[in-house]
């Protein structure tokens, strides 16, 4: 039966999905390109990560808003397990956020430009070296100066088992050079929704932890090994405290 209603959920909720960025997107690019900081953008992105969320079944529970200054900026440093995160993100976290966005995606018709008016950060996972960090830092920087915040999933991609994966030091370098704040966040439910392997769509519950915010003042580049690991063993505690949770009320 699971499997039966899987199957008309993932139509649903891709339908609804793609007309939700066609209907906003042109609205989002003509409200971000005149006024960049304009409540109504992060309005629109709110309906729209609830308009892919609620045809998936997902019930979104969000721990720990409590933690979150809504008058600063933070870099935001999440475990990564499905396409539903970002959308779970947007509504979890009481800031606006944007987040780093594959190359690949800044090609598609409508979203691309949209996904540019809201400063979507674009970044080509195969390029290497400093320019490349340079761009994407001065990409954030613009962020920061607008009152945003940066997500960044430090796994690099979806976890395809579930589990959570090593960490690569970008986040912690950025949150280093700028001085934010270091803002973790563990997702759980979501791999069990909609996972990087399969296209069905399964939905269920859905929940975000956010735990109080790490300082980076007074760190240097040479600390950022160690604050790498310091938040990788918080959301790997968290995280394996989530599932132990969802299978006790299995």
């Amino acid at each position: 039966m699971r499997h039966l209603l899987a199957v008309p959920r993932t139509i649903l909720t891709l339908l609804v999905g793609v007309l939700a960025t066609v209907i906003l997107g042109p609205i989002a690019i003509v409200v971000g390109r005149r006024r960049p900081t304009s409540s109504l953008i992060e309005g629109m992105i709110r309906l729209w990560s609830r308009l892919w969320l609620i045809p998936a079944g997902c019930r979104l529970e969000v721990r720990g808003r409590e933690h979150v200054d809504p008058s600063r900026s933070y870099i935001v440093v999440a475990n990564h397990l499905s396409n539903l995160d970002i959308m779970a993100c947007f509504l979890a976290i009481p800031v606006p956020i944007r987040y780093l966005a594959k190359k690949e995606l800044f090609q598609v018709p409508i979203l691309a430009p949209a996904m540019r008016a809201v400063g979507i950060i674009e970044v080509d996972r195969q390029a290497r070296g400093a320019a490349v960090h340079d761009q994407v830092n001065r990409q954030a920087q613009e962020l920061i100066r607008l009152g945003r915040s940066v997500i960044i999933y430090p796994e690099g991609t979806r976890s395809r088992t579930g589990e959570l994966r090593s960490f690569k030091k970008g986040a912690f370098t950025m949150a280093v050079s700028t001085g934010l704040p270091i803002l973790p966040v563990t997702i759980c439910g979501t791999w069990e929704a909609w996972r990087p392997d399969r296209p069905l769509i399964y939905g269920g519950r859905v929940t975000v932890v956010i735990d109080p915010p790490i300082s980076t003042e007074g760190l240097g580049q040479a600390d950022t090994n160690e604050l790498r690991d310091r938040v990788h063993d918080l959301i790997e505690r968290r995280y394996a405290e989530l599932r132990a949770e969802t299978s006790g009320q299995s």
